[in-house]
């Protein structure tokens, strides 16, 4: 009788929560009557989430969209992860939300990664403090002084790792940047240079990035937990660091960000706030900047003529450069006009970041459509950046069609936009552009065939593998 009991009651409950929940957004509907965009909000709970999911780990993640776009348009609603939310594939639209203040939209997040983050990760935070931060590290990036710093650290870390490539087994290339993205960047946040603290830096992210997508439990054993003690770790190291360099005096020009960050006066610019986030900051290291080199190579594997043109470029770039007598300049990569639309184009077919999510903290009306407050926004720039509206055969690899196009337009975001436009872009394209014109200069290839992965993040299934054979040619 007890079990039957037992039985009965969990039936009642889970048959009353449906009927609150479908109550809840009957309530929702009405409030709102017609104003907000056409879409499903699926099944109870879960929502739309197992078909996002499902979408998202095939070859074509946008199909999830394109399904949702001929049924209701460019703007719909959705429940994913948790959360009733808006999913904008329309670029005004998209645009409007990311250039809006935290009046309007903030971050938002899944709870793992909010939590490996921490309340004061220039990721999370919003208003003045982000503001001055994101200023003051976008300034710096700017910097032709570290842009130069940048050229000559790459330069170095790129020659040191293809000097031990050889032609009897296959190079890893995923692997192989983000071994030097990683080096460049932490040298660009902190200084700091290969060595034992390196390795434990290095050994000690990997643990921290294995939790961002891992679920919200954190208790002793779990992922989420494991990945915390990781960055507290880490954060102890850069603390240190900190108070050394604190104790030999601040450079009167910044050599790094973290230098940067301890000369302003803001008192909300703790030991601690700096520290967690140069952590946070060395993410780009293993997912942005090393995908992008990767993604170009495999591209360009495919795309013969594309190879060589951008070939050509460079090596007579190389050529003319030893003529005189002088090392590339920062400004020389970046005026080859062929390998500056290679990585546009790898950019926008690669979709290293697929979109963004925003919080709205009050009603918005953006082009008649209505985002509820409390609701969740995705910005998908993938739809966008595959629009056969916007570029003709979006699916084909074609750096050409950059040659006479602007990028300002709103149909391109691989960076995202407005107040959080991630400040190292220029620096993005800066380590691309010298690690495509030292491999594609000293170096011929075949790759193995490998696949495009692009979920929780974009990364090859097989870590990219090619076989290379050093250039004989002057």
């Amino acid at each position: 009788m007890d079990s039957l009991w037992d039985v009965l009651v969990v039936t009642a409950i889970f048959f009353t929560t449906i009927i609150l929940y479908r109550n809840c957004f009957r309530l929702l509907r009405s409030k709102f009557c017609n104003q907000l965009p056409l879409g499903s909000l699926g099944w109870p709970f879960i929502g739309e989430t197992i078909e996002f999911i499902s979408s998202a780990y095939s070859d074509r993640p946008e199909t999830f969209m394109d399904k949702r776009r001929r049924l209701y348009g460019k703007v719909f609603k959705s429940h994913i992860f948790g959360s009733p939310t808006i999913v904008s594939t329309d670029a005004e639209v998209s645009k409007f939300i990311l250039q809006s203040d935290a009046k309007a939209f903030v971050p938002s997040y899944p709870k793992s990664l909010t939590e490996l983050m921490g309340k004061s990760s220039i990721l999370l935070i919003n208003g003045s403090l982000q503001k001055r931060i994101h200023g003051l590290v976008g300034a710096f990036f700017k910097s032709s002084h570290l842009k130069a710093q940048i050229t000559k650290d790459m330069e170095c870390y790129v020659k040191l790792s293809m000097a031990n490539w050889t032609e009897n087994n296959p190079i890893y290339l995923q692997d192989e940047t983000k071994n030097i993205s990683f080096q460049v960047l932490v040298k660009i946040l902190i200084s700091l240079n290969p060595g034992q603290s390196m390795e434990f830096l290095k050994k000690q992210f990997q643990e921290f990035i294995a939790g961002l997508m891992a679920l919200p439990v954190n208790i002793p054993g779990s992922r989420l937990y494991q990945s915390l003690q990781a960055k507290r770790n880490m954060v102890k190291l850069v603390k240190k660091i900190i108070q050394e360099r604190k104790s030999c005096g601040i450079s009167t020009v910044p050599k790094d960000i973290m230098e940067v960050l301890l000369k302003d006066e803001n008192e909300e610019l703790t030991d601690d706030l700096i520290a967690e986030n140069m952590i946070d900051m060395m993410i780009p290291g293993e997912d942005s900047v090393p995908i992008l080199m990767t993604l170009a190579v495999k591209y360009l594997s495919d795309c013969p003529a594309a190879l060589q043109q951008l070939t050509e470029e460079n090596l007579k770039m190389k050529g003319q450069k030893e003529q005189l007598g002088e090392a590339l300049h920062w400004s020389d990569y970046l005026s080859m006009p062929f390998t500056q639309s290679v990585i546009t184009e790898t950019l926008r077919m690669g979709n290293i970041i697929i979109g963004v999510m925003r919080k709205a903290m009050k009603d918005m009306k953006i082009k008649g459509y209505l985002i509820p407050k409390g609701w969740s926004v995705l910005t998908y720039f993938r739809s966008v950046h595959l629009d056969d509206n916007h570029y003709d055969c979006p699916y084909k690899f074609n750096p050409w069609r950059w040659q006479d196009r602007e990028m300002s337009s709103c149909n391109f975001t691989p960076f995202g936009g407005g107040q959080r436009l991630c400040p190292g872009l220029d620096l993005a394209r800066l380590e691309a552009s010298i690690f495509l014109h030292h491999f594609v200069t000293h170096f011929r290839w075949i790759a193995e065939e490998d696949k495009i992965i692009n979920f929780p993040t974009v990364r090859m299934k097989k870590r990219m593998p090619v076989w290379v054979k050093r250039r004989r040619d002057p």
